[in-house]
C-alpha cells in the first residue's frame, strides 16, 4: 500500500544517512512504501535510515501531449481507471514494475493496448499470470520488476509494437537523451494525465544518482537514474511501470522511484531492464 507522508527538506531528508530521523510536522509530500518495521508515524517515533524510501507511482511532469503511434509499445493497466504503466516486449508480453503488482488484485486488472487516452479506445486485455521478480524487495525496491502474460486478444486495427530490450548489462552513456511516458499526474490543472504524454530526459551518471539520493539508501545496480539538474522535467505519480525509452525503441528503464516529482537535483530512478535481461528471458521467451 502507498501512503503520502510529510518529510523533511531535501536537505534532512539526506541526513537519514547520519541515522535517523523525525519525519513529522515538515512540509512537502513524498509518495513512499510505509513499512511496519522501524516506520514512524507523526507522534513522535522515528523513521530509521532506509526507511521508507520515496517511490513513484507515475506521471509526467514537464512534458507534452503525444500519441500512442509515436509510443506504441506503452500500456495502461487498469483497475476501471488507470494505476501503472507498461510495457510491450512481445506478443501478449508487458514489463512493468513490481511495486504495481503488489495485493491480491493484479490478475483482476486489465491492459489497455492501442489506446492515447487511459480512459477509452484501444483494446481491454485480461490478465493471464503474472511473473513478479523473485528478489524484489518492498522496502528497498530493488528487482522492481513483473512481467505480466495477456489473455488472448484480436491484434487486428490495435496500434502497437514491441519495445527492443538491451543486452544483459549493456550501458548506456551518460547524458543520452531517453524518453519516459504515461498517463500519470502532470502537477499543472490546465493539463489532463488522460491524454498520453512524454518528456525527455538525461541519463545520469551512477555516482551522481547515489550522491543525491545517499540519505534513502543504496542505488543499486538494478537501477538507472535520469533527469535535469535543474528539475522540471520527470515522472511522476501513476506513471510507474511505464517506459524510459531511447530513440530507437529500447526499453531501457521501468519508471520505479524518486524524491518528489521533477525537483532539482533528484533524478528520477528507474529499474534497469538490462540487469535482469536474463530472467526476462527466462520467463517471456523474449
Amino acid at each position: 500500500m502507498l501512503f503520502h507522508i510529510n518529510t523533511a527538506s531535501a536537505a534532512q531528508a539526506a541526513s537519514l544517512s547520519n541515522g535517523s530521523a523525525t519525519m513529522c510536522n515538515q512540509s512537502g509530500k513524498l509518495l513512499a512504501l510505509v513499512l511496519i518495521i522501524g516506520v514512524a508515524s507523526c507522534e513522535g517515533r522515528t523513521v530509521q535510515k532506509d526507511l521508507p524510501r520515496p517511490r513513484l507511482d507515475g506521471r509526467i511532469v514537464g512534458g507534452q501531449e503525444t500519441s500512442i503511434d509515436k509510443i506504441p509499445f506503452q500500456v495502461s493497466l487498469q483497475r476501471g481507471y488507470h494505476f501503472c504503466g507498461g510495457s510491450l516486449i512481445g506478443k501478449g508480453l508487458v514489463l512493468t514494475a513490481a511495486h504495481c503488482t503488489e495485493g491480491s488484485a493484479t490478475l483482476l486488472s486489465k491492459v489497455r493496448i492501442g489506446a492515447t487516452r487511459s480512459d477509452s479506445g484501444g483494446v481491454l486485455v485480461k490478465i493471464k499470470k503474472l511473473h513478479r521478480h523473485p528478489k524484489y524487495s518492498s522496502a528497498t525496491i530493488d528487482y522492481d520488476f513483473a512481467v505480466l502474460e495477456l489473455a488472448a486478444y484480436d491484434e487486428a486495427n490495435v496500434t502497437q509494437a514491441y519495445a527492443q530490450l538491451p543486452k544483459l548489462d549493456e550501458d548506456l552513456k551518460d547524458g543520452t537523451p531517453l524518453t519516459v511516458s504515461g498517463w500519470g499526474n502532470t502537477q499543472s490543472n490546465a493539463e489532463t494525465s488522460d491524454v498520453l504524454r512524454s518528456v525527455v530526459v538525461p541519463k545520469v551518471s551512477h555516482a551522481e544518482c547515489l550522491k543525491a539520493y545517499g540519505g534513502f539508501g543504496d542505488i543499486t545496480e538494478r537501477m538507472l537514474c535520469a533527469g535535469l539538474p535543474e528539475g522540471g522535467k520527470d515522472a511522476c505519480q501513476g506513471d510507474s511501470g511505464g517506459p524510459l525509452a531511447s530513440a530507437d525503441g529500447t526499453l531501457w528503464g521501468v519508471v520505479s522511484w524518486g524524491y518528489g516529482c521533477a525537483r532539482p537535483n533528484y533524478p528520477g530512478v528507474y529499474s534497469r531492464v538490462a540487469a535482469v535481461r536474463d530472467w526476462i528471458e527466462s520467463v517471456s521467451g523474449v
